[in-house]
């Protein structure tokens, strides 16, 4: 038919007006729904405006809930505001231990990395006291995704000196601000006393946004993101609602993103049914794929053993789990457990008991054990 054609775009043309909308660490100008957070953030973060410490906060809730958007907005505030505060932002999912977390507040203040080989966590801490106390700067630090931390048995060694630089070197002031994506973790049992008599964080808490509020944020997106008539209003509708199954506004943007690539891609004007529910299909799975990114060789290997035996659909017993993969992934026990409860903290799988004789630990796999050993490769 020839009017069929006036449907089709051209090789140059897109239906993006703003694609930069739709990634996952975008910070938008307009943010709503997290006023009063924001306020309780801003009023922690007040002193170090003045000069003075700023108070210790936990920002609680699960992943996306608008917790890691807040901070950038507010840091993003601060660096308009002053020279005096400098926020630092560190991923733990990337940066976990001691030494990498410090390198990264080095790199903050003097613009580049300290040597790779040969330098120790003291040098380092040394330099950057000299450059804060050179400077006259407050360091405002947040550990987003803190919990990994705590998998990695890593958040005293990081909390201490941050929270205690004062006592070596006179004069540092450092504010702490911990993302915390996990519920079950119960900060106050993993804290040491030397700790925790100084932390003495405010929780902040950021409840699951409603569907209204869901369909408020992708809306926004989509007016900003995409041409007009892009997304018909009932597929606008579909999209809110498979945000709203998985339970997480990530999988809604990101479904916004592919599903508007797949029309793209057959040259097509507007998106369809077709396109959001084959979008679906791997928006559904974003946390898996960030997640398996991050794990080590080992969690990958036992990770991809318990896949494995997952598919053979009987009841995984923790110990005789550890029996059947130990020599395929060489580990001994303890360090078995320790990656289990990681990736039961990381909702991967889910680690509980049956009580019986004594109590039995039980594994679980939440995403289909095809797609974990698809994500792994």
């Amino acid at each position: 038919m020839p009017g069929a054609k006036k449907n089709l775009l051209m090789w140059d043309e897109t239906l993006f007006r703003d694609p930069e909308v739709f990634e996952i660490d975008y910070v938008p100008e307009q943010f709503n729904f997290r006023e009063t957070q924001m306020r309780e953030l801003a009023f922690q973060i007040r002193p170090g405006l003045r000069g003075g410490r700023p108070l210790n906060t936990i920002c609680r809730g699960l992943p996306g809930t608008g917790k890691t958007t807040s901070v950038r907005k507010l840091f993003s505030e601060i660096e308009e505001t002053t020279k005096k505060l400098l926020p630092v932002f560190i991923n733990c999912q990337m940066d976990n231990t001691k030494f990498a977390i410090f390198s990264q507040i080095y790199r903050r203040l003097s613009g580049h990395l300290p040597p790779a080989s040969g330098t120790s966590f003291k040098q380092v801490f040394d330099a950057v006291a000299k450059m804060m106390k050179k400077e006259e700067i407050v360091l405002l630090v947040c550990l987003d995704d803190a919990n990994y931390l705590l998998y990695e048995s890593e958040i005293n060694n990081v909390l201490y000196p941050l929270l205690r630089s004062h006592e070596q070197y006179e004069g540092t002031r450092i504010g702490v601000i911990l993302i915390i994506s996990d519920l079950d973790v119960d900060l106050h049992k993993a804290l040491d006393a030397r700790v925790e008599s100084v932390f003495r964080p405010t929780d902040i808490y950021f409840p699951p946004y409603s569907g209204e509020e869901i369909s408020g944020i992708l809306r926004e997106r989509v007016a900003q993101g995409l041409y007009p008539g892009v997304l018909p209003d009932d597929m606008f509708s579909l999209v809110v609602e498979q945000t709203q199954k998985s339970g997480d506004l990530r999988v809604g943007i990101d479904l916004l993103k592919r599903s508007a690539l797949s029309a793209e891609h057959v040259a097509r004007k507007t998106i369809t049914r077709d396109d959001i529910c084959g979008a679906y299909e791997v928006s559904k799975y974003l946390h898996l794929s960030y997640s398996v990114k991050i794990l080590k060789a080992d969690e990958k290997l036992l990770l991809k053993a318990i896949a494995t035996l997952s598919t053979t659909g009987k009841e995984m017993n923790a110990g005789e789990v550890f029996r059947t993969v130990k020599d395929q992934v060489e580990i001994g026990y303890t360090r078995f457990y320790e990656i289990v409860r990681k990736l039961d903290g990381m909702r991967i799988l889910n680690l509980h008991y049956r009580d019986g004789k004594g109590r039995t630990r039980l594994l679980s796999l939440r995403y289909d054990p095809a797609k974990i050993i698809e994500y792994l490769a």
